[in-house]
């Protein structure tokens, strides 16, 4: 019988470090932890993550629950940041990372350094606070040109990006830790996370997010490629019930795995824009008239990918509460509402 989470979480008040909390990913951890009346410590340092995710969590859970947090500026490329950032705490979600993969092909030092060098400074100071578990972000990237469909754990291929390398070796320092100093860790590869808070803008801003703003401030998309790559799209409230069930699993036998976290189903490129313009048409209905336009393929991209879930399921309990819809009509109305709130702002 899979674990009640919310009973689990909210009878057992923990101390727990969420990394990365002022990004897309973390922030939704953070709020979802403090709003089960958990203790949080946090940590981030800006390079990706906006002190107004933490402003928008602060006001959501309310002034008692954001008491009970911890935030520490601090970048875990710096070992002293991260002890201090374990200190007693019990069960930690490792999100800190330069995300990417052609941010990792323009400077792959930059990542390195980041996601190999800063992971190995969070498995350090893990293993010396003595944490009960270590829970970590890994990547679908990790499977690299593996051609078989749905992709599962044990199968991976030659790497297609420094970002997908990164996400190798993090798995591969997990599984030493473990055996060298039993520190009880689970990777978790996510598959293409989407949601409310995550950012539109820059060079490297995920398709989802970017399409979705351009929509709404009616400009161009442009699809990389013929548009029928696809992928195996998963909301955010998905990615938080993985990472939660990881970390309170009971079962010693789910302890040093890796597992998909997805939904298992594919979307084109193409479907995918239908869906969003259709979406963002109902608030403007002259966006349904919207065509996108072609580029090239990007480099380091996987053709497909698409993720067999049943480990997650059997060993952790996990089961997805969004589809891809569902998590795009709500990520949709998070967008719309912030226009509203800018246009609001300037009259």
């Amino acid at each position: 019988m899979a674990l009640d989470l919310e009973r689990e979480t909210k009878s057992n008040s923990r101390h727990w470090l969420v990394t990365g909390s002022a990004g897309f990913i973390g922030s939704h951890l953070l709020q979802t932890l403090l709003s089960m009346g958990q203790r949080v410590t946090s940590m981030d340092n800006f390079s990706t993550g906006y002190r107004a995710n933490l402003d928008d969590v602060a006001s959501k859970v309310g002034a008692e629950a954001w008491s009970r947090h911890r935030f520490i500026e601090g970048d875990i490329r710096d070992v002293m940041a991260c002890k201090e950032a374990c200190k007693g705490v019990e069960l930690v979600l490792h999100q800190a990372a330069l995300g990417s993969v052609p941010r990792s092909i323009d400077d792959p030092l930059l990542s390195h350094d980041s996601n190999v060098n800063g992971f190995l400074n969070m498995l350090v100071a893990a293993r010396d606070a003595k944490v009960n578990r270590f829970v970590f972000a890994g990547s679908s990237a990790t499977y690299g040109d593996h051609p078989g469909l749905p992709k599962v754990e044990e199968q991976i291929g030659e790497s297609l990006s420094p970002y997908a390398v990164t996400k190798h070796i993090n798995e591969l320092y997990a599984r030493v830790f473990g055996r060298c100093y039993n520190l009880p860790w689970i990777a978790l590869r996510y598959f293409n996370v989407f949601g409310p808070r995550q950012d539109p803008n820059g060079a490297y801003a995920a398709v989802i997010p970017r399409w979705t703003q351009a929509l709404v401030d009616g400009q161009e998309v442009v699809i990389n490629g013929d548009g029928e790559t696809s992928r195996d799209f998963c909301y955010v409230a998905n990615t938080v019930q993985a990472n939660l069930r990881a970390a309170l699993v009971p079962d010693a036998g789910a302890i040093g795995q890796v597992y998909n976290v997805a939904v298992g189903e594919r979307t084109t490129l193409n479907q995918l824009y239908g869906i969003l313009r259709e979406f963002v048409g109902e608030q403007f209905p002259d966006r349904l008239r919207s065509r996108a336009s072609h580029g090239p393929f990007r480099d380091g991209d996987v053709r497909h990918s698409l993720a067999d879930i049943k480990r997650a399921v059997d060993l952790l309990g996990y089961a997805p509460t969004h589809r891809l819809r569902e998590g795009l009509r709500e990520t949709v109305q998070w967008f719309l509402a912030q226009d509203s709130a800018v246009v609001a702002a300037s009259d």
